[in-house]
């Protein structure tokens, strides 16, 4: 069964006069009818029906609207625009992308332990690696790419030598043959200690990929890694022979946070995860949203998609990182330049496109209980936008 929306029809025919409705004590406001279509798709049948959705009340050319007899006005509000926002408050950078419509993401760095951690809806802090890794950035490589730029150091067996690499990062992983078979001798992120050069110059280790800390490119902080030490204390199974914690680690993680208490699907997880941020039914970041997000995170080829990108959440941490080491400047949350105007359209359209998702959800629950004898008119209900319209 398939219920499909053809077009609507708005009955100007029948409005009545502004004057009338204020001796009258009425509504001054125009009805809507829709065309929908019944398919059943086993049989071909068409039921086809026009159906009243309601009465929505019309403008006056003064700006009003006359509701049972009087001439109301509905103000416009004023909020935070939407878009990212760099902020430093009691101790805690942070920062947060406001979308026009679906879930807050925010980011802060503790200033006394020196951790990114991230924040859906206000709930509780997930680890900023961690949150990373449930995105698809699934190795320590993958996310040291990110933030980092690297170069190669031969290994030479003289003090001096050893000496200059004594406490760099690596930055790829180090891999030995070991009786035909690969081992991983150290990981991305590891801290190079003297003993760990001699073991690296001992297994004939000819060349390895450190952090170049003094590169433009390059963040010039280090609590990407100090993220990493906190997933090998707490998240990390060696148990179960892994050495940093795995994408489904994190989905789990992450998914206990923002459903607490639930069973936890790896498979749905991932989809909710996912349809939170990344497609346009649920997350919408607005024109004005991601026209300041491209700004802001000063993209050379910005595109105007409605939806976050991986790009953007690696961009939003790898900018409060600056901050954090002073090498960028916070927002003013209160400056008029960071909020907008919702006016009246806007008001209507988000109350009607509330009305019209509860009417979707019914009308899908009806289906499922009678589909032989189902008529267009039955399935739907319009009490959801009557009701939304009067509020």
């Amino acid at each position: 069964m398939l219920l499909e929306y053809v077009h609507y029809t708005l009955d100007e025919e029948h409005i009545r006069p502004e004057m009338e409705c204020k001796l009258k004590g009425q509504t001054y406001s125009i009805t809507i009818r829709a065309k929908v279509n019944l398919v059943f798709l086993e049989t071909g049948e068409i039921r086809q029906k026009d159906i009243y959705i309601g009465d929505v009340p019309l403008m006056t050319e003064r700006g009003t609207f006359i509701i049972n007899g009087a001439e109301r006005v509905v103000v416009s509000q004023i909020h935070r625009s939407p878009g990212v926002i760099f902020s430093f408050e009691k101790g805690v950078y942070s920062s947060r992308i406001i979308p026009y419509r679906g879930s807050w993401l925010e980011f802060e760095i503790d200033h006394k332990k020196e951790l990114i951690f991230a924040k859906i809806d206000r709930k509780k802090r997930i680890l900023g690696t961690l949150f990373l890794r449930a995105l698809g950035f699934d190795s320590r490589e993958r996310i040291l790419e990110q933030y980092y730029q690297s170069k190669t150091v031969k290994l030479v067996d003289s003090r001096e030598e050893k000496d200059e690499l004594v406490d760099t990062v690596l930055f790829k992983d180090v891999n030995i043959t070991v009786d035909g078979e690969q081992k991983k001798l150290y990981r991305a992120g590891d801290k190079l200690h003297p003993h760990e050069i001699d073991e690296l110059i001992h297994s004939e280790v000819e060349e390895i990929a450190v952090i170049d800390f003094d590169n433009e490119d390059s963040l010039h902080s280090q609590v990407i890694l100090r993220c990493f030490e906190i997933e090998e204390a707490k998240h990390t199974r060696f148990d179960a022979g892994f050495d940093e914690p795995t994408k489904e680690d994190a989905l789990v993680a992450v998914y206990s946070v923002l459903m607490p208490g639930e069973p936890i699907s790896l498979e749905n997880a991932e989809k909710d995860i996912s349809t939170m941020f990344f497609t346009p039914r649920r997350y919408d970041l607005g024109r004005v949203g991601r026209y300041k997000l491209n700004k802001k995170l000063d993209y050379e080829h910005p595109d105007y998609e409605p939806v976050l990108r991986h790009e953007d959440i690696v961009n939003t941490m790898r900018y409060l990182i600056r901050v954090f080491i002073g090498e960028e400047g916070e927002d003013d949350i209160d400056h008029l330049g960071n909020r907008r105007v919702r006016s009246v359209g806007e008001l209507l359209q988000n109350a009607l496109k509330t009305a019209y998702s509860r009417m979707e959800r019914i009308a899908k629950e009806r289906m499922n209980l009678d589909t032989e004898r189902a008529v267009p008119q039955e399935l739907i209900s319009i009490k959801p936008v009557t009701a939304a319209i009067k509020e």
